[in-house]
């Protein structure tokens, strides 16, 4: 059986669970989010392998990228990924990766930008599925009006991750949170 690497990470907004195969990241995810059995399962039965809690240099790599990100000092992050979903979750997180460190979208805009305007609750839905929290910014969708909307890290940690980002410079709206 294959194995890919964990490792529990203590973030200022939670609790991560970093994994690693074949020295990419499949996996940085809230530890203790709803979905956390399906998002498990979904990546040992994509990669045929297993979760073994042991030491990998790219999840050093991961810890110190995310130490600067917490700290301000790093806006994009520059590390092997290996998302593990279909085809249109894919697609949805290579989008997110696209919103730029600071800037938010809602689920619309991010239809619009696939050319599927109607698909709105599929992409709401993929947007709920990605296992590469942070990394792979879905913190940064909001809603059409501003609202801070469902997070796996809970809204607390959103709303964070938005005033991180922002430099605390968020839309009044949010600040009802």
């Amino acid at each position: 059986m294959n194995i890919i690497n964990v490792r529990y990470y203590k973030s200022p907004v939670g609790e991560l669970i970093i994994g690693e195969y074949k020295g990419k990241i499949r996996l940085c995810d809230w530890r203790y989010r709803k979905m956390r059995a399906a998002i498990d399962q979904r990546i040992q039965n994509g990669l045929e392998a297993v979760y073994v809690e042991r030491d990998a240099l790219i999840i050093d790599d991961v810890i110190a990228q995310l130490d600067s990100y917490f700290e301000g000092d790093l806006e994009m992050f520059d590390l092997p990924l290996h998302l593990v979903g279909t085809s249109f979750q894919q697609d949805v997180w290579y989008e997110l990766i696209k919103i730029p460190y600071g800037k938010t979208d809602s689920y619309k805009g991010l239809s619009r930008k696939l050319y599927k305007e109607k698909a709105i609750r599929a992409v709401a839905s993929a947007n709920g599925a990605n296992a590469i929290a942070i990394i792979v910014p879905c913190h940064r969708i909001i809603g059409s009006n501003s609202e801070l909307v469902g997070y796996a890290g809970g809204l607390p940690a959103k709303k964070k991750l938005l005033q991180l980002e922002s430099k605390n410079k968020l839309p009044e709206q949010l600040h009802l949170f």
